[in-house]
């Protein structure tokens, strides 16, 4: 006899030397609803990470390098469908992500099988621009005519899954640069699952020093030009694989 479901909301924290903000992230997140439980995946920091999330209430999985957000969510994903969550949110462990609008996020599991956090949705002063915009206007522009639906905001790492999402990310979920977004958003949409977007607000770093420049911004759009591009030749899951399996009698 296969178990339940798990009823309660797996919260994904992809970490990387960001011990000055996770802890207090955990602390918002499990304050935030009793339902959530947070697992930190530890992708390979030299600093404490691991230990301030911890002892702030996360279960801890420590990845011996660093694998970048995609192979960190893949751990996650495998730990999600192990211990039987049926619902599960990538939350940024700097604290950018609202805990507040976890719910509002998981939500959208109700009309869709992927809820996207969209920061650019009329909601908030959160603001792009020069190359890193134009990069994500594209992507969304082309995105958004596969998904057959709008979506403002496709590398928006704030995202929640249901189990057929999650079945589809297990057979396929890229640790490339932007696979974690783009490269894993496409196939999944290739593959039959569905999208919605939710507006949020974007909050300030908690902690850690921002990566973004004019120049990193220019390389961002050919990357991401490069990573759409990619992603359009990935051969789609098989249907079977997205079916949530059927709890037993």
């Amino acid at each position: 006899m296969e178990s339940s479901p798990n009823p309660r909301v797996l919260v994904i924290m992809p970490a990387w030397n960001e011990s000055e903000a996770v802890g207090n992230t955990v602390r918002e997140v499990l304050n935030a609803d009793s339902r959530y439980d947070v697992v930190v995946v530890n992708d390979g920091s030299t600093d404490d990470t691991a230990d301030v999330a911890a002892s702030a209430g996360a279960t801890v999985l420590n990845l011996p390098f660093n694998l970048g957000v995609g192979g960190a969510m893949r751990a996650g994903f495998k730990y999600a469908r192990r211990c039987g969550y049926s619902q599960v949110i990538q939350v940024d462990s700097d604290g950018q992500h609202d805990p507040r609008s976890i719910d509002e996020v998981l939500a959208g599991l109700a009309r869709a099988d992927i809820s996207i956090g969209a920061r650019f949705a009329d909601r908030g002063d959160y603001k792009v621009t020069g190359p890193r915009k134009w990069a994500m206007n594209l992507l969304a522009k082309v995105i958004s005519s596969l998904a057959k639906t709008r979506l403002t905001d496709v590398t928006s790492g704030f995202r929640a899954a249901n189990e057929r999402a999650m079945n589809q990310y297990l057979d396929h979920y890229p640790a490339e640069y932007l696979g974690d977004t783009i490269d894993s958003l496409v196939v999944a949409i290739r593959s039959g699952c569905t999208v919605t977007q939710v507006p949020v607000e974007m909050r300030a770093r908690q902690g850690g020093k921002p990566s973004h420049n004019p120049a990193k911004a220019a390389i961002y759009l050919g990357r991401s030009v490069f990573a759409l591009l990619f992603a359009l030749t990935r051969k789609r899951s098989n249907p079977a694989v997205l079916a949530p399996q059927a709890s037993g009698a």
